[in-house]
């Protein structure tokens, strides 16, 4: 089983204007509903790739239930911990001439409720997956993705890490099976600016010599690397489509690789990752099982 986490889940309300007019009154033309939160938006797309999942995490208020109501009718296994109060964030993005996004703070989540957290992490088993997945909350400890990576070092799991900066140089001791940064994320940890793959490739092999073993690096228009767990890179291109939405793209690449890697081919789950960003960056919300292997035939078809 792969179980996903998502501390802060969210409601992204999208609103398109003709224009943005501050301080006056302003119509929509149209509006969209999206379910958020990095660990769902993984669920979500695997889903769509017929492999299961449980989706953890914090929920609260009616837009907690909101939440949690859209999970259970895509088919996907919930557990979340409750809060008494407060709500789940809503994420307002308005696009029109330019984009402005206003991002909600999420409820205040308790030491109680980690604890409850925590005491769900006890169910996952030797050869189950966990998907950490962007920032933390403030209301929570920095150092929460060792605390859970550190409960379950006693289980032989993989554990997929999708973080950046020091979050993500603090986990690597514990040998996650996964890491996913881009090609920014990874210069900014070691203090570089990368302009090659010759170098992209040299400091994602760091962070395997650190502990991770598999890296993975998006490099948006150039495709992405991975060094696998042999320490053998593999290369692949980008998707050719038009860009209409970045959201979820990233975590669309987390569930297609983990849904690929099933295969025990590496450079199939490259391609398959891939192709899941793409289908994802296409798309208003995140990429459909069609879309995926439609754009997946064009990146395994002889160039």
């Amino acid at each position: 089983m792969i179980y996903t986490v998502t501390f802060n889940p969210a409601i992204d309300y999208v609103v398109y204007t003709d224009s943005m007019q501050p301080g006056m009154v302003n119509r929509s033309r149209t509006e969209e509903i999206y379910i958020g939160g990095k660990g769902i938006n993984v669920s979500f797309v695997l889903q769509e790739l017929g492999i299961p999942s449980k989706a953890l995490g914090f929920l609260a208020g009616f837009t907690g239930k909101a939440i949690e109501k859209e999970i259970r009718e895509k088919g996907i296994k919930a557990d979340f911990v409750h809060l008494k109060n407060g709500i789940s964030r809503i994420n307002v993005k308005i696009k029109s001439d330019m984009e402005t996004e206003l991002n909600g703070q999420g409820p205040l989540i308790t030491d109680t409720a980690l604890n409850e957290l925590f005491n769900k992490l006890d169910e996952i088993q030797d050869g189950d997956t966990i998907v950490l997945a962007g920032s933390i909350p403030g209301s929570l400890p920095s150092d929460i993705y060792e605390q859970i990576l550190r409960k379950l070092s006693d289980r032989r799991i993989r554990a997929v890490v999708d973080a950046t900066g020091a979050l993500l140089l603090r986990v690597l001791k514990y040998k996650p099976f996964l890491v996913k940064p881009n090609n920014h994320e990874l210069g900014e940890m070691f203090g570089v600016t990368l302009n090659s793959i010759e170098e992209i490739t040299k400091y994602a092999g760091r962070l395997k010599d650190m502990g991770a073993q598999n890296v993975l690096v998006s490099m948006a228009g150039n495709g992405a690397i991975l060094i696998d767990e042999n320490g053998k890179v593999h290369l692949c291109g980008v998707c050719k489509g038009h860009v209409v939405n970045s959201v979820g793209a990233g975590d669309s690449m987390v569930a297609g690789f983990m849904a690929g890697v099933q295969s025990g081919d590496y450079d199939y789950a490259l391609k398959l990752g891939t192709a899941a960003g793409g289908a994802t960056a296409f798309s208003s919300w995140l990429g459909t099982k069609e879309k995926i292997y439609e754009l997946l035939e064009t990146l395994q078809s002889p160039s």
